[in-house]
Formats: structure tokens, sequence, C-alpha cells
């Protein structure tokens, strides 16, 4: 799989820079940029982290996404002279004029991002993103690099639900653009589902921007908008082999329809013409196309057999029909009879394409409905699913969060009542451990300064809520985890494409224990501090309670 083009990349930053210019933040980044800028910090180094607290839909892991976008976002970053204009308006009057100055030589070339791949799995309070740069800058930065990951790894993260649910032999259409938050939404939902399992797309605007295989035939709409076979032009159609001689497409489809309703017993007289219209004429439209939708009225009663008919008049002429798409009731049911009736004809009429007729499934879809259907017998090769999927209707947001570890080389923490929203002081490495199977097992967190954890090698370590209890593990594999992906304004590693962060997905779920990614009830995944993090966290906490009498001192 070949990396982005130069085009693709191209539409790519210009479609982030239209979508999150600089100004798509809150105004406190602004107020506390200024408050720095006054202060003369600005330009204090500093050091903030990005991670998530919960895994999402009660799930055992999450899965990072948006990095791409974060790097294009970065390096297209710059306040124009509108932007400036516009912030004087809104910042208090009292604001020094020289700070909007400062403002418009803001870019991003003293800012180095470390980072997880795109596509990896990832659990709670493990640090995704790295951002390190002037304290100014790097606070200003926050909202829209959170706006970036947090959806996209949501919604990507549900889709790999979706998939573990479905299981590998059917595939996965994402439909879900007009049921999306907004525009922005749907074509983040249509690229990440992608990403997360999905085999394509019915967005056609993400299928020319990411490559993404699109698809998508006729809706019910369409069907009902036809009345009798009188509205059907051209009534004629060529056959494969290029015989001049066109032929009524509509005679020939009534002979079959004849023999298919005897076939099967049926009562012509519920057989919709309108329905037989709407098909020849797409039929006509499409030959080597044709998937109608068969329950804009009766599945069994008039759908089927007037698929059958058409479908048996296109192999006739030499052409090969694909298939249904089942939109009502119980979709597995009507898979099996639908089948039933493919092999049926298959056998009466010597029609062996019949054979490979597939079947898509779509009727608000969710993943529970999508694990039940899994259990069940039925014949349906294609599922596709929107509202569900791009709405993460589970959960809303993943909640990840942008927190300062580090100003002017000495490490900072946020120490809460609430013991969760405590953070993690200082700058840090981020190691995976797998065991001897080649599953993961716990991700560790290092300071920076430590050397790495070695495979083969007994270690102790301390897991995050657990009440300061050790573990001693013996990984038999190590895998570092964040690397430099950004630095003095530049993209340090090559983006990869919606196909190649795919395919990473893929690979790092396969080391994940099937008990991690059990969709109910998972085992929880181990994050642990090494015993010198862990001493530093410690002696944060108890300098928190000694600074809090500085009022009392001389």
């Amino acid at each position: 799989m070949a990396a982005p083009s130069t085009d693709t990349c191209g539409l790519m930053e210009r479609s982030v820079r239209e979508r999150v210019p600089p100004l798509l933040t809150d105004l406190y980044q602004f107020t506390m940029a200024y408050a720095y800028w006054r202060a003369g910090r600005h330009q204090e180094p500093a050091v903030f982290e990005m991670f998530f607290r919960d895994n999402p839909f009660g799930g055992g892991f999450s899965l990072f996404a948006g990095l791409n976008d974060c790097l294009l976002f970065l390096r297209s970053f710059r306040l124009t002279g509108q932007d400036v204009q516009f912030l004087r308006s809104v910042l208090p009057p009292n604001t020094d004029p020289a700070f909007f100055d400062f403002l418009r030589g803001l870019d991003c070339s003293a800012v180095t991002i470390r980072s997880l791949p795109e596509g990896s799995v990832v659990f709670a309070r493990v640090p995704l993103m790295e951002v390190e740069g002037p304290l100014a800058v790097v606070q200003l930065l926050e909202t829209s690099l959170l706006c970036l990951v947090n959806y996209a790894s949501l919604v990507c993260s549900n889709a790999a639900r979706f998939r573990l649910a479905a299981g590998h032999r059917r595939r996965l259409l994402e439909m879900g653009l007009r049921r999306a938050q907004g525009p922005d939404g749907g074509l983040t939902a249509s690229r990440y589902t992608h990403i997360g399992g999905f085999d394509l797309t019915s967005n056609v605007q993400a299928g020319f921007l990411f490559g993404i295989p699109v698809a998508g035939t006729i809706a019910h709409s369409y069907v009902t908008s036809f009345n009798s076979l009188e509205e059907v032009w051209p009534q004629t159609l060529v056959t494969v082999n290029g015989d001049p001689n066109p032929v009524d497409i509509i005679s020939l489809t009534k002979g079959w329809l004849r023999r298919v309703y005897e076939l099967l017993g049926a009562e012509p007289e519920k057989i919709r013409e309108g329905e037989l219209a709407a098909f020849l004429s797409y039929a006509i439209a499409y030959p080597q196309n044709f998937l109608p939708v068969i329950d804009s009225y009766s599945v069994g009663c008039s759908g089927l057999l007037n698929f059958c008919a058409v479908a048996l008049a296109l192999c006739e002429l030499g052409y090969k029909p694909v298939g249904v798409r089942l939109d009502s009731g119980d979709l597995c049911r009507q898979s099996i009879e639908v089948r039933r009736v493919f092999r049926l004809c298959s056998e009466q009429f010597s029609v062996s394409t019949f054979n490979s007729l597939i079947i898509v499934g779509t009727n608000n879809i969710s993943e529970e409905s999508m694990a039940e259907l899994n259990k069940k017998e039925n014949e349906i090769d294609v599922i596709g699913v929107g509202t569900h999927l791009v709405t993460c209707t589970k959960q809303p947001s993943l909640g990840c969060v942008y927190k300062l570890v580090e100003v002017r080389g000495r490490p900072r923490m946020k120490i809460s009542e609430d013991p969760k929203k405590s953070t993690v002081a200082g700058r840090k490495a981020v190691y995976r451990l797998l065991d001897a199977d080649g599953h993961s097992f716990l991700d560790l967190l290092c300071l920076m300064v430590e050397p790495p954890p070695e495979a083969g090698c007994t270690l102790t370590c301390y897991p995050l809520g657990d009440n300061n209890s050790s573990v001693s593990v013996t990984p038999a594999q190590v895998t570092c985890l964040r690397k430099e992906v950004f630095l003095k304004g530049q993209v340090t590693e090559p983006l990869c494409s919606a196909a190649e962060t795919r395919a990473k997905v893929q690979s790092s779920l396969q080391i994940l224990h099937p008990r991690h990614k059990r969709l109910y009830e998972p085992d929880s995944y181990t994050v642990a501090l090494s015993e010198k993090l862990r001493n530093l966290v410690t002696e944060l906490q108890k300098g928190s309670n000694s600074n809090s009498n500085f009022l009392l001192a001389n």
C-alpha cells in the first residue's frame, strides 16, 4: 500500500486548513497566552500530554486516530491579519497592542511532537501525544488538537467494535453521512470508520479525499417513483457480446417473471408493476451494477420475484447482477429465504450467477443487534451501518484531555480531590510489554531519563489505580510506543494513507489478547508506573501539602 500521493496530501492539508484554522479554539487559550506574554513567560519551555481517563463504550481498549490531521494542522498553523483583527475585537480592551504583533509572528517552528503511531491500540491514562514547545504556543494548540483526536479516536474505536461484533467474514458498509453531526462529522466518520475496520462508505467525498471504496445503488424513493412499465425508457438493452440488435428487455423480463412465480407458487396479482418498472429502469442504466432494495412493498410477494425476473433477463443477455438489499423486518429470516430462492433459480434455470449473488442488510443496526445477528443463522454478506456508528450513541465523547506535565524543566502535576483527575507528572517514555505468546499485557510509563526495560529482565512497577501495590513482571518483548513525528515546523515521519493506517489497526489488534477485546466485561488492561516515576509522583503530592503553608512564611 502506497503513501498518499502529493495531490492527495495537498487536498488533505487544504481540508485541514479550512476545517481547523487557528481561531477554532476556546477564547481562554488566547487570554492565557496573553497573561503568559504579559508576565514574560511565553517563551518558557513547556510540555503537555494528551490522554483519556476511561476506555470508551465500557470496553477494554481504544484506537488512537487523528494524528495525521494534527500534524497537517501544526504545519500550517499561522494567524492571518484578519484573525488578529478579530482577536482585537473580542479580547478585553486593556490588552497591550504589542501582544497582537506577537500573535502575527506565531507558528509551530519551535514545537516538537512525540506520539504513538496512528492506528495503535491504546488504553486509558497512557499518554498518546507529547507536545513540547514555548509555553504560549503549546497552550494555544490545546483545543484544536483535542478536537482533532477526540472524535476521530472515538468513532474509529466504535468501528472496531462493530467489526469485532460482525466477525471477519462479512463486509461492512458505513452509510451514516445523513445522520452525522454536520458535514465535518460525516466526513470524519467515513474516514475513521474505514480505518477502524469498515470496508466501504456511501460518502463520495470521503472516497475522493481518502481513497475509500464507495458503494451505493438505489433507495426506496427511486422504487416508489415508478407506477407502470410504460415509464421504463429505453425499453431495450444490447447484449454483452456486442450484438448490434437491441433486445426488448421488458418482454424478456415478463417471460422470466412468469417462470419465477410459477416456480415459487406465488400470486401474480400481488406483484407490484411499479417496482418491476423501477428495477428494469435501473438495470438498463447499470446492467453490471444491479443491486436494488427489495422491501419497498413486500419482499416475498413482490420484491424478490421482480428482482429474480430482471436478474435472469440480465444473465440471459450476458450481464452479471450483483444482489439485493434488505432494509426492514427480520433480516436473518428474510436473508435465508432470499438465498433459498436464489439457489432454487440457479438449479431450475441453470444460471450459476445466482450462486454468487450477495445479500446486503441495513436496518438501524447497532452493536448489540450486530452481535445478535452474528449468533443467528443468516445469509447476509454485507451489513450497512449508519446512525449508531457515526453518532456513537453508546458514548458521545472519548474525553481526551491535555495536561501540563513539565515547565522550565520541572515536573508539574494536577492534584485533585478526585483521584481520577490527578495527572502523572514529568516527561515520559511509554513501553508496551508482550508475553511469550506475542500478546501485550502491560503498558509501562517511565521517566524519559530512565533506561528502557529489557526483554527477559524482571522489573517492578505500580499499576495505576491499585493503591500503590507493586507487581513484578518479566516481558518476553518490549516495544517503545512513542516517537518523534514533528520537529521545527516539519512532519518528520511519512504521512500514512487511510489504507495503511487501517492495516496498522488490524496488526495492533492482533497482539491484544482476546480477553481484552471482549465487547462485554473485558478484562482490564494494566497500565503501570515505573518505580522512579511513582516516587516522583509521591514526592510531588507530599510537596503540595507542605506548600499549602506558604502564607505563613516570612
